[in-house]
């Protein structure tokens, strides 16, 4: 059996459920997490840099977030990063510190985000078929210049369909749970 190649697949898929989860961690919730700051880059000196490599981010409550450059004279250029993003927060800077209050999520805009989750997870379903697709074709591969028998070549086919079912049961999972806490008020 090819075990090599059900390591490769299982590795991918791997990799792909880790990003799911960061991209269902951008996205905002009635919570304040620092994980909403992911994807937002600030000009440090001509270096596109995360805001958690140049500040300190703490959560004072579970409504808001605190961000605490480590050099007080970038705190303009983290601003404009957060205006800029997609986040729909507007920072409050008081030259030392800025302060993020996360607003409840209106109705309309919570079905947004549900649909958004419904899109993203439909997104990874269809990555993790690519792999199966690739790992069949494989497997063909290796049945067509008998490095493998009939036998094996359908062994295989079910094992790597069982490794993508249980990959996209985790994708369904993380989904739910993300879509329930998007709905939650």
């Amino acid at each position: 059996m090819p075990l090599k190649l059900f390591d490769e697949i299982e590795n991918k898929m791997k990799q792909r459920i880790e990003g799911l989860g960061r991209e269902f961690n951008q996205i905002r919730t009635g919570r304040a997490s620092a994980a909403l700051l992911d994807g937002i880059k600030v000009d440090y000196y001509g270096t596109s840099t995360p805001i958690n490599q140049i500040a300190s981010v703490s959560m004072p409550d579970a409504r808001s977030l605190l961000i605490q450059p480590w050099d007080i004279s970038i705190i303009n250029q983290v601003e404009k990063a957060i205006q800029k993003s997609d986040l729909g927060i507007n920072p409050n800077n008081d030259g030392k510190m800025i302060r993020l209050n996360v607003p409840m999520l209106t109705e309309e805009r919570r079905k947004q985000l549900a649909k958004t989750v419904r899109n993203i997870r439909e997104e990874a379903k269809i990555s993790l078929r690519n792999f199966r697709r690739e790992a069949n074709e494989k497997l063909k591969e290796k049945e067509k210049s008998k490095k493998i028998n009939e036998d094996d070549y359908h062994a295989g086919l079910k094992e790597i369909q069982k490794i993508t079912d249980s990959f996209i049961e985790k994708v369904g999972l993380m989904a739910q749970n993300k879509e329930k806490e998007v709905m939650e008020i």
